[in-house]
């Protein structure tokens, strides 16, 4: 596995840098703004081969026209409905298109409800990064699209990846999501594990990132959509709740952390 350097921006946004070992091509999602990208590109060697792009918001490309002034040959990938949202994309993208960044592989996956433009990236099946989508302990609020569309990315989409798959979101949210996630699911031993080690982790300035699709799986409400204890929750915050209708369980579990 190629290494992935998490780079902190603006108050709580996370870049992603990765360099193929083989080639010395480099890559970097969602440049939120250009100081901090730009010193990890230094560091990395001063080579950007690409940037990926989750979606069109600011705190995710606030820093793109700088590289695409420092390096005139960039390749910047996006959805193809973003073309006109984001200034500067050279490669359009839909649902399951492949590309390599000198010997990576990647895929992108179509994740809108966050946004309708959304992307994640999938890296050599390995790692996915997956914006403002799939957030650890969480996910995104849905400004552009439905619940519905966001179980289907969640728990199809990405939930079609396997439980080893390393998780890269966009922003620093573990702790607030488990106090939520927590208040979902009360008696969740996985929660309160899971709790206690980002606790560690974040009181050591050091970030929650990655987790796992597995760690997800147990621990983040909104892949549990299905599971008789989120489920209830929702029971107890909708007066007429078809508990069958995942996205249903979602939409509501949504708004509750939307008010949280």
């Amino acid at each position: 596995m190629h290494a992935i350097t998490i780079v902190p921006c603006l108050s709580d946004n996370y870049a992603y840098l990765a360099r193929c070992e083989r080639t010395g091509a480099t890559l970097l999602v969602d440049p939120s703004e250009p100081g901090p990208v730009l010193a990890a590109i230094e560091r990395a060697g001063g080579r950007l081969d690409a940037v990926l792009c989750t979606h069109h918001h600011d705190d995710h490309v606030g820093g793109l026209a700088a590289l695409r002034q420092g390096f005139s040959s960039l390749r910047v990938y996006a959805h193809h409905e973003d073309r006109a949202r984001i200034d500067g994309v050279t490669h359009a993208l839909g649902h399951d298109d492949g590309f390599t960044v000198g010997a990576l592989e990647l895929a992108a996956r179509h994740v809108p409800a966050h946004t309708t433009g959304a992307l994640a990236y999938v890296l050599e099946g390995r790692a996915v990064f997956t914006g403002d989508t799939l957030f650890t302990a969480g996910c995104g609020r849905l400004f552009e699209g439905t619940a519905a569309m966001m179980n289907h990315a969640l728990n199809e989409v990405l939930g079609a990846l396997g439980d080893d798959v390393l998780v890269y979101p966009g922003h620093e949210y573990t702790e607030k999501n488990l106090r939520f996630a927590l208040e979902v699911e009360p008696d969740s031993a996985a929660v309160r594990a899971r709790i206690e080690r980002v606790s560690a982790v974040r009181a050591q300035g050091a970030p929650s990132v990655p987790s796992t699709l597995g760690e997800e799986r147990a621990s983040n409400p909104f892949l549990r959509v299905r599971e008789p204890g989120v489920r209830a929750f929702a029971r107890t915050r909708a007066a007429a709740l078809d508990e069958s209708n995942p996205s249903e369980v979602l939409a509501v579990v949504r708004r509750a952390r939307d008010v949280f």
